[in-house]
């Protein structure tokens, strides 16, 4: 293994085709989307050159502070949600159902597979006040309490979409956190239980450190995630009430497809770029800073 690793041929040759490939696939369209950023135009009138005026606009244009004030917010509490509730159903697998624990992480999963736009509609009709009254409506009417119009507001659009997306992701935080739960030495906990270590103080100081690499792997793609969301949203809101639910992925898109202002829409994807590369980076130094002090 070391004669391969250590031959510029051989790691070419394992390495090359890939790399071919993400770069067709991720690099290259990135150029040429940054290429547009500094155009105007659409494909049918053309393309010509416009300089900087599509980043001076896009410091100035109060929809995309709208967006990205969204984006940011959805983003940091579905994550925290995804993540937490993951990792509070992985405990549960490993520590109280163990080995009949295979039934539950199957049903826990099962939202993941299913199509997105099916979910929304599931969660429009749970919340919906009319033309029929759904289950929670319902459920609200039977305590003596009236009828609320979740999606007539921007904070109940927003909460209906923060549990639809923890619910169906949670599922694969779980598997994931449970592969890192698995890998911690039994005799590691065992040794830990003999020194008096149980159920909360066994999880704090001895799981929650081991597992810590795993932890901020999920958070870490949990976060470049949801703020790049847009096919949920699209299925249950569509942005809406007006623009409360735009996150920029969607603003992007409708700059770009609907009003076939290509240059500025590259533009908006250029800054989800680096936010998503700016926030990763402050995730991964967090890490580091804690893994050190560990």
């Amino acid at each position: 293994m070391h004669r391969v690793l250590g031959d510029r041929r051989a790691i070419a040759i394992l390495i090359g085709p890939a790399l071919l490939v993400y770069s067709l696939i991720m690099l290259v369209p990135m150029v040429w989307s940054l290429g547009y950023s500094f155009t105007k135009g659409n494909t049918i009138d053309g393309f010509t050159g416009n300089g900087l005026d599509n980043f001076q606009r896009l410091f100035t244009d109060p929809a995309v502070r709208e967006a990205l004030t969204f984006t940011l917010k959805y983003a940091a509490v579905v994550t925290v949600g995804q993540v937490l509730t993951g990792y509070l159903l992985a405990l549960l697998y490993v520590f109280f159902l163990k080995k009949s624990s295979a039934l539950i992480r199957t049903l826990a999963f099962f939202p993941v597979v299913l199509p997105t736009v099916a979910v929304g509609l599931l969660f429009q009709k749970f919340f919906q006040v009319a033309p029929q009254t759904g289950p929670v409506n319902s459920l609200l009417n039977m305590a003596g309490l009236e009828s609320v119009d979740f999606f007539g507001s921007a904070g109940n659009a927003f909460w209906v979409l923060v549990v639809m997306d923890i619910w169906r992701s949670m599922g694969f935080y779980a598997v994931l956190l449970f592969a890192g739960l698995v890998d911690i030495p039994e005799e590691v906990l065992e040794s830990a239980r003999l020194d008096g270590a149980s159920g909360l103080r066994l999880i704090r100081h001895i799981v929650v450190p081991l597992s810590f690499p795993v932890l901020m792997s999920s958070l870490i793609f949990s976060i470049n995630g949801t703020l790049k969301v847009f096919d949920s949203i699209v299925a249950l809101t569509n942005g809406g009430p007006g623009n409360d639910t735009s996150p920029l992925t969607l603003y992007m898109f409708q700059t770009s497809f609907t009003y076939s202002d290509y240059g500025y829409g590259s533009t908006i994807a250029f800054l989800l770029t680096v936010v998503c590369l700016l926030v990763t980076l402050v995730v991964f130094r967090l890490s580091r800073r804690d893994l050190t002090k560990g």
